[in-house]
């Protein structure tokens, strides 16, 4: 997925309200932009560190601009969660997951579960495969990506309506978008939202698929890369 525009460079001053940031353009210039974001954002903020914004075409729009990447000195990281979807579509539509290339056809948010939508829904005929898709931006401790950055109650509930349609007896995935490249395995991040990570065990005992890919994240664009190893035990 390439972005639409070239992003604009400017360097982070604070991140505040969970969706908004001050920052500081090149030209001295102060801008509050919009945070598309709502999780912790753990180990993705730091002053002064260099942040890419993208410009909305909306000219009444309250906060035109929208970050977009951050560098912590090693990684860019993509911290925009909405982009997490469309990059796992086409990273699935190239090939690229190889577990879920042979299927026709490919839907977005469709109906499911209790009052949900699925992010991805693959088929063939009458086989179905639905597919979650979390944005990972957390390095733990440890140098490991971990999932989530904060309590997840809603993450929770779709590996419950994952489960149920492996009991239905269509084919279920769990997979995890990594938005950066400065980390190692995957890992449930057991010490922020414990619950989470029982119920991604659970989920993963019943049949529901754990898949991890990190992304290549730059200037230009965000697409999937390559698989990274789950690790599940405690």
């Amino acid at each position: 997925m390439r972005f639409d525009q070239d992003l604009l460079p400017a360097t982070l001053i604070r991140r505040y309200k969970r969706f908004l940031a001050d920052v500081r353009l090149e030209d001295g210039s102060e801008l509050t932009v919009h945070c598309p974001n709502s999780g912790s954002m753990k180990g993705c903020v730091g002053d002064g560190w260099p942040v890419l914004l993208s410009e909305s075409p909306k000219p009444n729009r309250k906060y035109r601009h929208t970050w977009e990447l951050v560098h912590n000195g090693r990684s860019w990281i993509g911290i925009n969660t909405h982009l997490a979807n469309a990059v796992a579509a086409e990273g699935i539509g190239n090939g690229v997951v190889r577990e879920l290339v042979g299927y026709p056809k490919l839907q977005r948010e469709v109906p499911y579960g209790d009052r949900s939508r699925v992010d991805i829904m693959l088929s063939d005929a009458d086989q179905r495969c639905y597919v979650e898709v979390k944005n990972v931006t957390l390095v733990d401790g440890a140098g490991r990506y971990a999932f989530p950055d904060a309590v997840t109650v809603r993450g929770q509930k779709h590996l419950r309506e994952l489960t149920a349609m492996v009991e239905a007896g269509y084919r279920a995935v769990m997979l995890f978008v990594i938005q950066r490249c400065d980390g190692d395995i995957f890992v449930p991040a057991d010490n922020i939202d414990p619950d989470y990570g029982e119920e991604l065990r659970k989920a993963a005992a019943a049949g529901v698929e754990a898949l991890a890919y990190r992304a290549d994240v730059s200037p230009e664009g965000i697409a999937l890369a390559e698989s990274v190893e789950i690790d599940l035990s405690r």
